[in-house]
């Protein structure tokens, strides 16, 4: 049998986010080796930044790649983020906030939300949110100093950051290359195929054509090599995601930065606003069969709490997924692969499973249909389990003010999501998946805030002493509510400790 030929030289279309983190996981695993890593950045195509919120499995990647944490704060003008606070999304004039982490601990075995709904059946109306060490601090507008945090209820807390894209892209594109990366500028036109299908090389406008074993596609909406070349094809969900276009602006830094993402739902959609150390990140995402892009530009702007600083851009968008992500010997990262709304900031957290779903199946040059199958199958499970988390939001909503909203109210579910509302209304059990992203304490928050409380709880809690579980949460809450008054507050913090130099 003939040995199959190793992947020596990769090439990856499209800067930005994704494909300079693609670029630094696989410098960092190839670094010092035979294996090649080049990188070809258009000067004609800008990065789209819809979204400038992470996840905190955003901070596991940098320490993974060995980048200082300190320095990446402050060179992409990076704030804290203790989680989302969703502004008149069940009713208007009513808020919920969905943190990072788990909620309590368990106790005898028993799942803490169990007990939990026990003893708000038993009278008991403290919110599930008081037993959230990241929704408190996130509440009172605080950071922490994470060796002070040891033995206390914040010793296991997690946290994400908000970052400026544009400036994420040049600090990973500066550390790749110092891996050993390699950057070439050109605008690619087209690519190239061999007698099996497989991408031979691109051409670029300049006459140059950049050959590979395996190309990485991160050219965006546009997919240039997996759907114009390989006609990978787009499942599209916009029947369960209506939201259609997203129109974005920055505005001045405001008095305080709070460390969370702000989320209102609006007429036709919903406004985040993502505080930086320099600026702030606004865009609203919407429906274009409910509101056109003129009102749209209006309902941000005048929803601001700060001045604009830059002209409003309508990026418009297909919810879904390329229905083959690894197709022969290209991957799609990024937009090429596919879009969810940032309603949760999942879009870089997708990236980096897409890319560990990759070196885990890791192919040998011929790129085995076998390993193809498996990847698509466990990449369109992570769409599709994010994509339920999304809708979900929409789906429980009791709004009924205006016509998108009404809309939403009526969706036909996917019966993915269906089984699991059918299975939380029960007694609020949930099982998480081997690898779901959104675990059970996630789904129990955002469901608890728009007011969908199961009908029951499991029984089983009966059997452990009331009076002694009573203090025991009591305690809990006050142990939360100590330790949180003790910490800095955010901008005090990201002063003393992560200070970003000034832009300009």
């Amino acid at each position: 049998m003939a040995e199959l030929t190793a992947i020596k030289k990769f090439v990856i279309l499209g800067g930005g986010t994704a494909g300079w983190m693609a670029a630094t996981t696989l410098g960092n695993i190839f670094k010092g080796t035979d294996v090649t890593i080049e990188v070809i950045e258009s000067p004609n195509v800008g990065i789209v930044g819809v979204g400038e919120a992470t996840v905190p499995l955003f901070i596991d990647f940098i320490r993974r790649a060995g980048i200082n944490e300190v320095d990446f704060i402050q060179k992409t003008q990076a704030t804290f983020k203790w989680g989302i606070q969703f502004s008149d999304w069940r009713v208007k004039g009513e808020d919920y906030f969905h943190s990072f982490g788990d909620i309590g601990r368990t106790i005898d075995g028993h799942d803490f939300y169990q007990i939990w709904l026990k003893s708000r059946a038993m009278g008991d109306l403290t919110p599930l949110l008081a037993h959230s060490p990241e929704a408190q601090l996130a509440k009172h507008g605080k950071f922490y100093l994470p060796f002070n945090a040891a033995k206390t209820p914040l010793a296991n807390a997690r946290y994400a950051l908000h970052l400026d894209a544009t400036l994420v892209g040049r600090y990973l594109a500066d550390y790749a290359q110092s891996l050993g990366v390699k950057r070439r500028e050109g605008h690619v036109q087209n690519a190239v195929l061999d007698e099996r299908g497989f991408i031979a090389s691109l051409q670029c406008d300049d006459g140059a054509s950049v050959s590979a074993d395996f190309f990485i596609d991160c050219s965006g909406f546009t997919g240039l090599l997996i759907e114009q070349t390989l006609q990978a094809g787009y499942d599209d969900w916009s029947n369960w995601l209506p939201c259609d276009r997203a129109v974005t602006v920055q505005s001045k830094k405001p008095p305080e930065t709070t460390p969370f993402t702000l989320v209102t739902a609006r007429e036709s959609g919903w406004t985040w606003r993502i505080p930086l150390q320099s600026r702030t990140g606004n865009g609203y995402v919407y429906s274009s069969q409910f509101s056109s892009d003129q009102q749209a530009c209006n309902t941000l702007l005048n929803g601001l709490d700060t001045e604009a600083i830059n002209e409003p851009r309508v990026i418009p968008f297909s919810a879904g997924i390329r229905r083959k992500v690894w197709y022969k010997n290209c991957l799609a990262l990024g937009l090429a692969q596919g879009f969810l709304e940032p309603l949760e900031s999942t879009a870089i957290h997708l990236v980096s499973k897409s890319l560990a779903h990759f070196i885990r199946l890791y192919p040998k040059a011929d790129c085995a249909t076998v390993l193809q199958d498996e990847f698509n199958r466990r990449i369109k499970a992570d769409y599709e389990e994010i994509r339920d988390f999304l809708v979900v939001h929409y789906c429980t909503s009791e709004r009924t003010d205006t016509e998108f909203w009404q809309y939403c109210r009526a969706l036909t579910l996917p019966e993915s999501l269906q089984e699991k509302l059918t299975l939380f209304r029960q007694q609020g059990g949930l099982f998480a998946g081997v690898e779901d992203f959104f675990q059970p304490s996630s789904w129990q928050m955002v469901l608890t805030g728009m007011g969908q409380l199961p009908d029951d709880y499991n029984r089983t809690v009966d059997a452990l002493d009331y009076e002694a579980l009573k203090r025991s949460l009591a305690s809990g809450v006050n142990a939360i509510d100590k330790v949180v008054a003790a910490q800095p507050n955010h901008d005090d913090f990201l002063r003393q400790y992560c200070q970003a130099p000034r832009l300009g």
